[in-house]
């Protein structure tokens, strides 16, 4: 047995998802985990990371070669989340913001002539995007929203704030949501540019998870967005949960290659580490955690890869996916705080990187979907009662 692949899911993958796993994990390793020690000390993230993404095709990679993309299988786009968050989730997070969060609905709800204007520059890395949901007092319960748009001559006027917005202080473009008046107060996208008079996006300080990616506000006092910039078809919810659901896939993805990690990690230092005599891997009790940790694992990208397949035939469902994040987020989050119980006092040293990965899991585990919330989504789906509100 392959003790690293042990359904030998190797064989399972295309030649060509392959081949963009291998540049993924090349890239990744020669030049995102050099970075990552100091950039999570300091709390600061590379702006010049998204020009080498887009370079290597990283961006955006689903969408079709019209606009600069490389029109890769979901199971690919999946695999370059696992290698990118076997370094970092907050690289993983600016990446799969990036290109389900602003690509995709650019590409799926916006006009030819925003696909064309932004999608480009988006792609190659030269303009970032971040995605304005949730608010200070309504994270879950998005549908609460108080940011409003109000139908003027020629436009819109936005007013509001966003928090806890992936790349927002870098950003050239927002995707944002509010209510419009004009439309019964429904749920409708915007998509605003960087340096428009009454939009600002502070950065928020003090984070004790995600440091390596930069986390802020959107502010918008009486924003004028014109007309073309609305997703002239789409309202509701259905609008940003469609873009939420690509990325929940992919952080399916992206929790296993950080639990991979912490799984390999422990697995060499037990073996190495030596205490009475023996290495701490002869210990029944540990060799019982890297069983456990390797089961989790390999279960948790079959049901991945699984999804990924349904979603490149056509056959995926948003239940589906929620059960993905839901159990791949849990288990990852688990296995990290094992493996930093398995280095010991070095377990908390940032030189052994498993405490970053903790650190970074108690946000994935919590954002785009909390564990519960997704919970009640599959029991939705199985008893057909929505149990969000009393």
């Amino acid at each position: 047995m392959d003790w690293q692949d042990p359904f030998l899911m190797d064989r399972q993958l295309r030649d060509e998802d392959r081949a963009i796993r291998d540049t993924a994990r090349e890239y990744c390793q020669e030049n995102l985990m050099p970075r990552v020690q100091m950039a999570f000390r300091d709390e600061t993230f590379d702006r010049e990371i998204f020009n080498e993404m887009g370079k290597l095709g990283l961006l955006g990679a689903t969408l079709p070669e019209k606009y600069g993309c490389a029109n890769v299988s979901y199971v690919a786009y999946g695999l370059i989340a696992r290698e990118v968050e076997r370094v970092d989730s907050g690289y993983r997070s600016a990446m799969s913001v990036q290109s389900s969060l602003v690509m995709h609905p650019i590409y799926t709800y916006g006009t030819e002539e925003l696909r064309m204007k932004y999608l480009p520059k988006l792609a190659t890395g030269e303009f970032v995007g971040c995605f304005g949901l949730t608010e200070s007092d309504h994270g879950s319960d998005p549908g609460s929203m108080v940011t409003r748009a109000e139908k003027v001559d020629g436009g819109f006027r936005l007013n509001g704030m966003k928090m806890w917005i992936t790349n927002s202080p870098i950003a050239d473009v927002f995707v944002v949501w509010a209510k419009l008046d004009a439309d019964n107060n429904r749920i409708r996208g915007f998509v605003l540019e960087k340096g428009w008079e009454g939009l600002s996006a502070p950065e928020i300080k003090g984070k004790f998870s995600l440091r390596a990616s930069t986390t802020g506000m959107i502010q918008m006092d009486n924003v004028f967005v014109p007309e073309e910039n609305m997703f002239p078809e789409i309202a509701g919810l259905a609008g940003p949960f469609g873009c939420l659901n690509r990325a929940r896939y992919g952080i399916s993805w992206g929790a296993m290659g950080a639990a991979e990690f912490c799984w390999h990690a422990s697995r060499q230092y037990t073996l190495d580490r030596k205490q009475f005599g023996r290495p701490l891997a002869a210990n029944q009790l540990v060799q019982k955690k890297l069983a456990d940790m390797q089961t989790e694992i390999v279960l948790g990208l079959q049901g991945s890869l699984r999804v990924g397949e349904t979603l490149d035939d056509g056959t995926g469902s948003a239940e589906a996916i929620s059960l993905i994040k839901r159990n791949n987020c849990g288990k990852a989050l688990d296995i990290a705080r094992v493996a930093r119980d398995m280095h010991g006092g070095n377990g908390i040293v940032d030189e052994y990187h498993v405490i970053r990965h903790v650190l970074n899991l108690e946000s994935v585990n919590t954002y785009e979907g909390t564990h519960d919330i997704h919970a009640l989504i599959l029991g939705r789906a199985q008893t057909g009662i929505q149990a969000f509100t009393g």
